[in-house]
């Protein structure tokens, strides 16, 4: 089914390059996802308790204009972004290319993404708990350190792996423009070289690794659930 060629540049890939490129796309699938999450979680919140309905709404343009940004910044096909953000990159982190590269593009595609679910996740929360902590004399942000995040926690690591899962794709994607990674090596070596065998073989590794962090996710969001138990 597959040549002697085909296998044997499998074996040389597998040998001397594919740890490393597993951890490539492993650095460029945690790494992003923090920072979004670092970014996006106090941005989702903003969007909750900044609403005119919120426990300190905030001036109507600046919540219209941060929703206008977000909505921009989604609307954004990654790979195109990818260019725009290339200036960035090159004045923040010194390249565009390889991972070290694609970090920041990979963040700022994220975040948006982050701030919505993570407002998402807290609007989900019973009004009644926010109305008891705020008849207790609770301020803003002992309601949003000791309230919201806490009762929206499983939502909030269940849609964290969805994210790094988003996140992770957006870096599988990001290999067709040199970025390394597993998905780097399926479009160098198995797509512009036409060896099916080191293509689907990378494909399986991204699935793989799909399955593993969607598995982690469920099991860490079941175990913080505190009505499951």
């Amino acid at each position: 089914m597959f040549s002697e060629k085909d296998v044997q540049l499998l074996k040389n890939i597998v040998q001397s390059d594919l740890l490393e490129a597993i951890g490539q796309t492993l650095v460029m699938t945690f790494l992003p996802t923090f920072l979004a999450f670092a970014i996006g979680l106090p941005l989702g919140v903003l969007l909750v308790t900044g609403d005119e309905r919120g426990i300190r709404p905030l001036p109507g343009a600046l919540m219209k204009t941060v929703n206008v940004i977000i909505n921009l910044l989604r609307s954004v096909p990654f790979l195109i972004l990818i260019v725009v953000v290339s200036p960035l990159s090159r004045f923040v982190l010194g390249t565009t290319a390889g991972v070290k590269g694609m970090i920041l593009p990979l963040t700022v595609a994220a975040f948006p993404f982050v701030a919505r679910i993570v407002e998402t996740s807290i609007r989900e929360i019973d009004q009644g708990v926010i109305e008891a902590a705020q008849s207790m004399g609770a301020s803003p942000m002992q309601i949003v350190c000791k309230v919201l995040i806490p009762e929206a926690k499983p939502a909030l690591l269940s849609n964290f792996f969805v994210a790094l899962i988003t996140i992770f794709g957006y870096g599988a994607m990001a290999g067709i423009l040199g970025a390394g990674g597993l998905g780097s090596f399926a479009i160098t070596y198995g797509h512009y070289r036409r060896n099916e065998l080191v293509m689907w073989t990378m494909v399986v590794l991204l699935v793989i690794l799909v399955q593993i962090f969607q598995s982690t996710g469920n099991i860490i969001t079941k175990r913080s659930d505190k009505r499951i138990r």
